[in-house]
């Protein structure tokens, strides 16, 4: 189930007011071994950094961030960039559709908004990629084809993961072992955490509100991790690490790096079906 717009937002202001001004302990040390702070569409203020460009990566990069979180939609000629919105509107005032537009002609128009391949060519091993696939019409055979290509220097659920707020996209990729899938729940968090459960799949995410102690035992006892967004204030980053939470996802991470210790431990390696990937009790350590 979906919320309207108007009822999510206000939802979220509220928890976001709430979580802020209601203290909580600060974690042991050792709580914020497990935990990897992932900034949202990189460093940006949408003026002089847009969201989801090379920049406001780089900066993620700089303040010592352990990963980003980028969306991908998909050109005319069904090549992926980077973008949250499948048109030009909202950030560059422009109507122009992403889909419409072939790469090249995207590249003269747009040159903010950057290939799938030049992000994990410059960040790939440097930082933890979260790659949200959104609804698009690619081709099955192809979408494998191209995913498989452009992170084969990658190794699956270490160096990347793909998230989607819809199964199905998730379901459709067959190049990447289970372990590399993190599908976003919304209000179903129930049936999105059997579905992970169920399939194999490397852990779920969600708004930290969300997400219940319930679900949250249940995919413990099975090892599975979990992510929460969107935390944004001392105090609910501190409630997040003591609830045990993986992937603190975040549209301040710059200011959140600060109350977090450095700590770090090298990645023990589980290897399956000829793929290896991080336990999610390891951390890697930012460079």
């Amino acid at each position: 189930m979906t919320l309207p717009f108007w009822i999510e937002n206000a939802f979220f202001r509220a928890s976001d007011f709430l979580s802020e001004k209601f203290p909580r302990p600060e974690p042991a040390p050792e709580k914020f071994i497990n935990a990897r702070l992932i900034s949202h569409r990189g460093i940006y203020d949408n003026r002089r950094v847009y969201e989801n460009t090379l920049p406001a990566f780089d900066q993620a990069k700089t303040d010592g961030i352990w990963g980003i979180e980028f969306d991908i939609q998909w050109t005319r000629d069904m090549q992926p960039v980077v973008s949250h919105d499948p048109d030009c509107r909202r950030l560059f005032k422009e109507n122009a559709s992403i889909g419409e537009l072939s790469l090249k002609a995207l590249k003269s128009r747009f040159p903010m908004i950057p290939p799938l391949a030049d992000v994990i060519q410059r960040y790939g091993g440097k930082l933890h990629l979260m790659a949200e696939m959104k609804p698009h019409s690619v081709a099955t055979k192809h979408l494998n084809a191209v995913l498989s290509e452009l992170f084969s220097s990658l190794q699956p659920a270490r160096d990347f993961h793909l998230l989607s707020l819809h199964p199905q996209l998730l379901s459709a990729i067959s190049c990447f072992p289970p372990e590399t899938m993190i599908p976003i729940a919304e209000t179903n968090s129930g049936s999105i955490s059997d579905m992970v459960l169920q399939r194999g799949y490397g852990g779920m995410a969600g708004h930290y509100m969300l997400l219940q102690k319930g679900i949250l035992r249940k995919l413990s006892r099975n090892r599975i991790s979990v992510g929460t967004g969107f935390i944004n204030s001392k105090n609910c980053l501190y409630r997040e690490v003591n609830r045990g939470i993986t992937w603190i996802f975040s549209d301040c991470a710059t200011e959140l790096r600060k109350f977090m210790p450095n700590l770090t431990e090298p990645p023990e390696l589980i290897e399956t079906n000829g793929y290896q990937w991080a336990k999610a009790s390891s951390r890697v350590r930012n460079s």
